[in-house]
């Protein structure tokens, strides 16, 4: 299930109250998609990592009260107690807990009680999972733990979902635009005992932001998305740097060369580029220059621009352009 959908599962199952499991490879993004939903939702966001907890974390510590023993919630689960407004609790990595902290945590997820204390009805609770393939540590989460949960999503890499998420968060263009070229390699996950890492929309992240410092070098980069991936993207880097000025094609959007049909690397990066440089100002030229680009490329530029800068849907270019693609859905 693309992360675009499994945000708006997220929203309705946390609305609603029900507890839900979100499982996929490492870095597509799990926790962020359940940051993002508490965002837009208002809701506080109570991280857990069972992994490194101990049950009594879930249960309480013992105590006298009042001369008589008790389990004292403490920490987090104090603060699921009281809670007293819309509160979401993410119980990450719950597959790697060892089994008696997951049998701890089961009582909250169904029950909701635990040694006489209650979780506020404000509390949704949702877990996240690496899977046993995955050779993330996860050992399985028992099957009472399993049928607690409302639904269990399986999240994956999705192309146009994590190209919004870039444009919205900064990623370097230069990294969006090579994606877009490469997309197989936005998620090409190979778990390994070796200390490499492998690209997946986590760590395409990690390169944008060494892009963006101007970081360019193969080792560095090796570092961040693996060997294979990072060599590519080097040369792909290289295309970058003889592309023809940006500012002289907003210039002059209408005389300014357009790269050969057959040139997909600089096509790529031109409309990258130029999306990047999509305001309320420059929307016109951007817009101008790529109706004359090949239609494939021509709806990229647009879509991502739009995606950058949603105010430019008001330009009167945006308008007529719209209208001469109306079968595309941006």
């Amino acid at each position: 299930m693309k992360p675009s959908v499994v945000s708006q599962r997220l929203s309705t199952l946390i609305g609603a109250r029900l507890p839900v499991l979100l499982v996929g490879a490492p870095g597509v993004g799990k926790s962020d998609l359940v940051a993002q939903a508490c965002e837009a939702s208002g809701a506080d966001l109570i991280v857990s990592h069972p992994v490194v907890s101990d049950p009594t974390d879930y249960k309480g510590l013992p105590g006298i009260v009042d001369g008589k023993a008790e389990f004292l919630p403490f920490g987090d689960l104090r603060a699921l107690v009281q809670a007293d407004r819309p509160t979401v609790c993410l119980l990450d990595d719950l597959g790697q807990a060892p089994a008696v902290v997951q049998a701890a945590a089961m009582q909250l997820l169904l029950a909701r009680r635990v040694n006489g204390h209650r979780v506020a009805d404000c509390v949704t609770f949702v877990a996240a999972s690496n899977r046993r393939q995955d050779r993330a540590g996860v050992t399985g989460i028992l099957e009472p733990v399993k049928s607690r949960f409302a639904a269990i999503l399986e999240v994956s890499a999705d192309l146009d979902d994590w190209t919004r998420w870039a444009l919205a968060h900064g990623v370097a263009p230069e990294v969006v635009s090579f994606i877009r070229f490469r997309p197989a390699m936005l998620h090409d996950f190979r778990p390994t005992a070796d200390l490499v890492n492998s690209p997946c929309p986590r760590t395409w992240a990690s390169a944008g932001r060494l892009v963006s410092l101007g970081i360019t070098d193969l080792e560095t980069l090796s570092g961040a998305i693996g060997e294979g991936a990072a060599t590519e993207l080097v040369a792909f880097l290289s295309i970058w740097r003889r592309l023809p000025s940006i500012d002289g094609i907003l210039l002059n959007p209408d005389t300014a060369p357009v790269p050969s049909a057959d040139d997909a690397g600089t096509l790529y990066a031109v409309t990258g580029a130029l999306a990047h440089k999509a305001s309320l100002q420059t929307a016109g030229r951007v817009i101008r220059y790529a109706g004359r680009l090949p239609a494939e490329f021509s709806v990229l530029c647009v879509r991502d621009a739009h995606r950058r800068c949603p105010d430019i849907a008001q330009t009167p270019e945006f308008i007529r352009w719209a209208a001469d693609h109306s079968d595309v859905l941006l």
